[in-house]
């Protein structure tokens, strides 16, 4: 059946991260202008998509299509005919959104999804061209990739490359001593400083916020990324140094600091702060969810 794709709007960014580096400050709002200006030329590249050719004999594989039983398998052959005819479509709006920050693979295969969920939805009877439902449907597929797939709030460049790299950090580290790398020991190997290394780990948790504790890239286990780092050796008022949450950490009740100091600088897993403070998992994780929602608003309002 005929569909509408519902292209959601993109997020509001906030630069929760200030300097006192004049080239710093400089260099941040530049980059800060750059990314809107991305962002701006994203939407405007999904609400006016270029017109495409090249595909007339679809109509005719659409027919072969219709003419199948549902279910069977001459339906199944048609329809994969009929999907592979029109991967080069995807790809070539994937390759439009391509240099964002997201691989192009990753983008290649969402728009392969948008590209299936338009040929499952298309109404032949409706007299439409494909073309023209299809490259909406498959950019609002890609657009709502981003969406799900960006942060939540502005981050610096520098601390979102530093949180990509932590992953494959980890890992090796892991391999390497036996055991789960500290903080430190994870700084050592990226050489950066540690307090970069636990922002970024911080930072983090503003993309795809609604996954708190995720599974570590590249693991088997359902160990998240902040479960497998070691020990840490930092305290609570090492928070306050840093400049991107200071101000936002006062405003908390003290529970909830509490509850987020040890779940970030005291590498303690949702199970043993619940433990400890004679509380469900459950109640645990929706504080934390609550908590830094709270802090991405406040950011915001910054």
């Amino acid at each position: 059946m005929h569909g509408e794709d519902n292209q959601p709007d993109q997020h509001n960014l906030s630069e929760p991260d200030k300097t006192d580096s004049p080239a710093a400050e400089e260099s941040d709002v530049e980059e800060s202008n750059k990314e809107s200006l991305e962002q701006e030329s994203l939407e405007e590249e999904t609400e006016t998509p270029e017109p495409v050719s090249g595909y007339d004999d679809v109509s005719a594989l659409f027919e072969r299509l219709a003419a199948t039983e549902p279910g069977s398998v001459a339906h199944a052959v048609a329809r994969d005919a009929l999907i592979n005819r029109c991967i080069p479509l995807a790809d070539h709006i994937a390759r439009k959104f391509s240099g964002r920050g997201e691989p192009f693979d990753d983008l290649s295969q969402v728009a392969r999804v948008g590209l299936v969920h338009a040929v499952d939805r298309f109404d032949l009877s409706r007299g439409s061209n494909f073309l023209s439902f299809a490259v909406p449907t498959i950019m609002g597929e890609v657009r709502r990739y981003f969406r799900d797939n960006t942060w939540a709030m502005r981050v610096p460049r520098r601390v979102k490359e530093t949180h990509l790299r932590i992953g494959a950090a980890v890992d090796q580290l892991s391999q390497r001593l036996g055991r789960s790398p500290t903080a430190k020991e994870i700084a050592a190997e990226l050489d950066v400083d540690p307090d970069e290394v636990t922002q970024a780990v911080i930072a983090g948790n503003a993309y795809q916020p609604t996954s708190i504790d995720a599974a570590s890239i590249g693991r088997d286990s359902d160990a998240s990324l902040l479960d497998t780092l070691g020990e840490e050796e930092a305290q609570f008022d090492r928070v306050e140094e840093y400049i991107a949450v200071r101000p936002l950490l006062a405003g908390l009740p003290e529970r909830e600091r509490r509850i987020l100091t040890m779940r970030f600088f005291e590498s303690m897993t949702q199970t043993q702060i619940a433990s400890q403070l004679g509380i469900s998992q459950m109640h645990v994780s929706r504080i934390l969810a609550k908590t830094l929602a709270r802090l991405r608003e406040l950011s915001e309002r910054d």
